[in-house]
């Protein structure tokens, strides 16, 4: 049990004798700690739930992010394809990185809220007395202004700080803190963020096996049928996020703006909403949603019975001075990564600038430099994106040569047993040295693609570029729930480090280090 923030104040003595009476008359009128179902409906593995006021809770889950460092991060498409609402959807690129380390430090997260903020939820913070939790304080919370849930945002934080400090996830020393999530936070979570593979990230919905009526209250009678929905009762979607789509629409932390193909336009507008709500048709609902809502309506802040809001929990970026100078150190680098071979134009401008005093051109040279870093650190960008696509294309090749190479020896092995011996024109065994060797042939086929791949990655990025990409490729894979593909991927590794050691292509020794993961 906790007091709410309207209740909190210093104390005298006799303020804690009063104190002890008041909890007494509390604990006699139902005020009890809220049972896990008002809490976390649906609880999973990885649920991360922080204490609110009224013994209530709300419950996060980790979004992965494969970036090591401060100033890395990890790029994504968002939007759709297509030019209708094309002005507000059309596909973008963008960039999304966590505010916590893991443990290990190969990734960096940030945590969403798993279900959109309930009643119970609102009314602990802001309430001035304690209600008893029920069923339906699990509605999502809406007619409320987007001003309302920022003010939330900063009651609970500051109820957090007050009451339960240590139990706030830190980055450097630095507590977090919940805020309306960014649209590439919320978007990047919504499609499945690394617990997708890159096609179905593209897809208009994430992956919904079991029909998107099992995942998402929208309009009809074969879903939401035209009413708000408790939150938590249909499927998850592959990170585990509750309603990211259908039953209300959810609050952005930035305005809104439009689109102009390859970036965002340059006005700020009203606030946005995300994910369609309870009255959005099924065939509009989708992760690219996005629409503008005023901040203001006639005399009075927007609020609407079908916008609501869920947080995210995050860290700043400046954390310490420790952390400010490896930002800087990362900051000098970019952009000047040499070539694999031949002059390095970063360093040849740098000399050529050393050399000029004429202020007007020195800046022109400090422009030049500028875009050049830019285009450089682009082509690095794209460059990782593919060497991650060629280590698991490899990673896969070889569960493919495990399976096809152990096909062969178990085939081999009964034409041996069965027809070692047998007349030379024995039908029976004439089939089975066709399929073996059709099996044979199929084994070749793979393997030399597999020794392609190995020749080809190799060639055309170095080993310490590849060697960079192996954890985040690793942390890709564990992500999307395809964990048993790690092992090949450290073999496949192994087999590209050897090649690009001492330049034989081993084919044999290659299949057989795939043959015994």
């Amino acid at each position: 049990m906790h007091l709410t923030l309207n209740r909190r104040k210093a104390c005298g003595i006799s303020d804690f004798i009063l104190l002890g009476l008041f909890w007494l008359l509390l604990s006699g009128n139902g005020y009890a700690e809220w049972k896990d179902k008002y809490i976390n409906p649906e609880p999973a593995d990885g649920d991360v739930v922080l204490p609110m006021p009224c013994g209530g809770g709300m419950v996060f889950r980790k979004v992965e992010v494969p970036a090591e460092s401060p100033l890395a991060d990890y790029g994504v498409t968002l939007g759709r394809d297509g030019d209708d609402w094309g002005y507000i959807e059309y596909s973008r690129p963008a960039h999304i990185a966590g505010s916590f380390s893991n443990a290990d430090k190969s990734s960096r997260y940030y945590l969403i809220a798993k279900y959109e903020t309930t009643e119970l939820q609102y009314q602990a913070v802001h309430a001035p007395e304690c209600g008893k939790a029920g069923m339906k304080g699990l509605m999502p919370q809406v007619s409320i202004s987007w001003y309302d849930a920022v003010a939330f945002a900063n009651g609970y934080n500051l109820w957090l700080r007050e009451h339960h400090l240590q139990q706030i996830p830190w980055e450097d020393g630095n507590y977090g803190f919940v805020r309306l999530p960014t649209e590439t936070e919320w978007e990047f979570a919504a499609r499945g963020g690394l617990g997708v593979t890159q096609s179905q990230f593209r897809d208009n919905t994430f992956p919904v096996p079991e029909g998107l009526n099992q995942y998402a209250w929208y309009a009809g009678s074969a879903s939401a049928n035209g009413k708000l929905n408790l939150v938590g009762r249909l499927q998850p979607n592959p990170l585990g996020l509750h309603d990211m789509l259908g039953n209300v629409d959810e609050m952005m932390l930035e305005p809104f703006r439009l689109n102009k193909l390859d970036r965002m336009h340059g006005q700020y507008g009203g606030f946005v909403v995300r994910g369609g709500n309870y009255l959005t048709p099924a065939s509009e609902l989708r992760t690219s949603l996005r629409q503008e809502n005023n901040f203001y309506q006639d005399k009075q802040e927007y609020t609407a019975k079908t916008v609501g809001f869920r947080l995210v929990l995050v860290a700043p970026s400046l954390t310490s001075r420790e952390r400010v100078l490896a930002i800087e150190k990362d900051w000098k680098s970019l952009g000047k990564s040499k070539p694999a071979q031949g002059a390095d134009p970063m360093k040849e401008l740098e000399a050529v600038q050393a050399g000029v005093t004429d202020l007007a051109l020195k800046k022109k040279l400090q422009k030049l430099e500028a875009e050049l870093r830019a285009n450089t650190q682009t082509r690095d960008e794209q460059m990782n994106r593919a060497i991650r696509s060629n280590l698991r294309l490899g990673a896969f090749l070889c569960t493919k040569l495990q399976d096809d190479g152990k096909y062969v020896d178990l085939m081999s092995g009964l034409y041996d047993r069965h027809c070692g011996s047998a007349p030379a024109g024995d039908e029976r065994c004439l089939k089975r040295r066709e399929s073996l060797t059709n099996s044979e042939n199929l084994l070749e086929f793979t393997l030399q693609y597999y020794a392609d791949t190995v020749v080809d990655t190799g060639l055309n990025y170095g080993k310490g570029a590849i060697e960079k990409q192996v954890p985040v490729a690793d942390k890709e894979l564990g992500a999307r729930g395809v964990s048993n593909l790690k092992s090949f991927l450290k073999v496949h590794w192994q087999n590209l480090e050897q090649y690009m050691d001492n330049g034989r292509v081993s084919r044999q020794q290659w299949l057989e280090s795939c043959k015994v993961i």
